[in-house]
């Protein structure tokens, strides 16, 4: 009899740290973000997929979202209290959850959540249907943040400074010029004030630099742009277009200048504008 209670006693202490460990590893649980939001301002939340679903845990916080037309974005509100959690759905099944908390004093507004951010998924996703998923339908995460920031740009009344220039009735303006991350946002408008419809043949920055020297001289380096959000082919007679070029970032010394040069397709309404490194350096 003590032999066998001998022999349990030495299985139980050889499998108790495994068991243990199991145990551990089956309680971790995912550590979720804070979000602060205050009852003076909206917080914007800005998802990979149109929302359809969103529910706070408790009442002194409020999170709105459009319920008939599915968007993109939603808006959070807080008074004081504890903290809660907010719990977010979207219209793939993707799920997004964070504790929310009150902060009197705010030092962020809008969050560009990625898919990377998602706990799971209310359904589970075939691998198959992952490996038949075409590339083009696939947006990379900075992708989507690019359109999601342009977009916000677009909506904003924000502006630099009075940086416009006019050719035959077409009006070039930048409207903002905005730092984020790592890169430069330029907010352009072109206006067609003519009778006559304006294709579009291109629009490019360049930077140009004063050779020094007896013999003055400009070089010119065009910037290729990181993405385009919503530049148009052609501007029809009395409308507007808005759009934004993302830019890498970079700054200019007093020799230098950033130039926009604005081309039409079969045509001669050609704009070129100069802005003077002030801009480029100090973006809001």
């Amino acid at each position: 009899m003590r032999a066998t209670i001998l022999i349990f006693a030495i299985l139980i202490s050889a499998f108790a740290p495994r068991l243990c460990s199991a145990q551990a590893t089956a309680q971790t649980t995912t550590v979720l973000d804070t979000i602060y939001a205050n009852d003076t301002k909206n917080v914007a939340l800005f998802f990979p997929e149109p929302i359809r679903q969103g529910i706070t845990g408790s009442d002194n916080f409020v999170f709105t979202y459009n319920r008939e037309k599915e968007q993109y974005f939603g808006l959070l509100q807080a008074k004081p209290g504890k903290e809660s959690n907010l719990l977010v759905v979207n219209r793939n099944g993707s799920i997004f959850s964070y504790i929310v908390r009150y902060k009197k004093q705010l030092s962020k507004l809008n969050y560009f959540i990625p898919l990377s951010s998602s706990i799971g998924n209310e359904k589970p996703i075939k691998v198959d249907s992952i490996l038949a998923e075409s590339s083009e339908e696939r947006v990379d995460n900075r992708t989507y943040y690019y359109q999601k920031f342009c977009s916000y740009l677009l909506n904003r009344k924000q502006r630099i400074g009075r940086i416009k220039k006019r050719n035959e009735g077409i009006i070039l303006t930048v409207e903002n010029i905005v730092f984020d991350k790592e890169e430069l946002y330029f907010v352009i408008q072109i206006e067609n004030n003519s009778s006559l419809d304006y294709d579009l043949n291109f629009l490019n920055l360049s930077i140009e630099t004063r050779q020094k020297g007896k013999r003055k001289s400009l070089q010119r380096l065009y910037q290729e742009p990181l993405y385009k959000y919503n530049l148009p082919s052609k501007i029809k007679e009395n409308e507007m277009a808005r759009f934004v070029y993302v830019m890498p970032k970079f700054s200019l010394s007093d020799d230098r200048r950033a130039i926009l040069e604005l081309n039409e397709k079969d045509g001669e309404r050609n704009i070129k504008m100069k802005l003077s490194h002030r801009y480029i350096n100090n973006p809001n």
